[in-house]
């Protein structure tokens, strides 16, 4: 992460080296024709976890059992998938923003860009959700069909950090700017799956396949691309600072993670029984937030 600010915050600041360079002589006008700037803030946020799914598979194996002493091992999967409703998420967030400006020859017209980063560390969870399974066993050659779910006490999804690149485009006035723009996002998201236990429904009783207190806990973190979409408004208190204000919509492209890993169950009778949970959980993270930075020019 850190290569790819270096590279966006150097190709900034050699955009704002040549528009400097080649940006006519500053008129009267409180706004300059030309600037960089940095800029520090907040921003309130409506984070909405879209489109989200998951899906899950069971697999499980017994060398033996008490109750069937002559049978041999008995080996069985199960799977199933479900969406899953996540609450909306809000919030207030500490924001960060570096650009620069240029305006078009003899004109009030205006064109930049800025990279802003937020911390936004947000995250929404569903308690006890079902993922429905169906499936089998085989022993002795002999396939029995069962269904069944998984058990999530907590599955939640979060998005942490969001680096925004908007190439912007505006027009000036006496002391203020009106702008808008469309770029990529770069945000950091994750997935967690606490407390899964399986269950399989076989004599009629939901039976915990991989043993009641024995959930198992996985967690996946990625970076994903996305868009945004901005308008703002800029006040300029004198030549030096002012203030952005701006609206702005992210989206975050419809990603898919993987979890899982091995499972180990001891039966009331002695019997071991071993599996793995494989799963997979998608979805896209959505935010508006409207921003406030304070920003000094340069």
């Amino acid at each position: 992460m850190n290569i790819y600010l270096k590279k966006s915050l150097y190709t900034f600041a050699m955009a704002a080296l040549f528009v400097i360079r080649c940006a006519q002589a500053e008129t009267g006008s409180l706004i300059p024709r030309s600037a960089v700037y940095v800029g520090l803030g907040g921003s309130y946020n409506t984070i909405n976890f879209a489109n989200q799914s998951t899906y899950g598979k069971g697999t499980s194996y017994q060398p033996w059992s008490i109750s069937d002493p002559f049978g041999g091992p008995v080996t069985g999967s199960a799977a199933g998938s479900t969406g899953v409703n996540l609450p909306t998420q809000s919030q207030v967030t500490p924001s960060v923003q570096v650009g620069f400006f240029t305006h078009f020859a003899d004109s009030k017209w205006m064109w930049g860009g800025k990279l802003s980063y937020s911390y936004l560390s947000s995250s929404s969870a569903k308690k006890n959700q079902l993922i429905p399974q169906s499936g089998g066993f085989y022993q002795d050659g002999i396939y029995t069909p069962f269904n069944g779910n998984y058990v999530v006490r907590s599955y939640e999804q979060a998005i942490n950090h969001q680096f925004t690149l908007i190439p912007i485009v505006g027009r000036s006035f006496e002391r203020s700017q009106v702008y808008f723009g469309i770029g990529p996002t770069y945000s950091q998201t994750k997935t967690s799956i606490n407390n899964i236990t399986g269950f399989a429904d076989i004599i009629g009783i939901p039976t915990s396949v991989t043993g009641i207190g024995n959930g198992s806990y996985y967690s996946s973190t990625q970076w994903v691309f996305g868009g945004a979409a901005v308008v703002g408004l800029t006040y300029f208190l004198d030549q030096k600072w002012f203030l952005d204000f701006s609206y702005s919509a992210t989206m975050t492209k419809n990603n898919m993670t993987s979890w899982g890993g091995p499972w180990a169950n001891t039966m009331t009778d002695g019997a071991s029984l071993t599996g793995t949970n494989q799963g997979t959980s998608s979805g896209k993270i959505m935010n508006q937030a409207l921003s406030i930075m304070l920003n000094k020019a340069f």
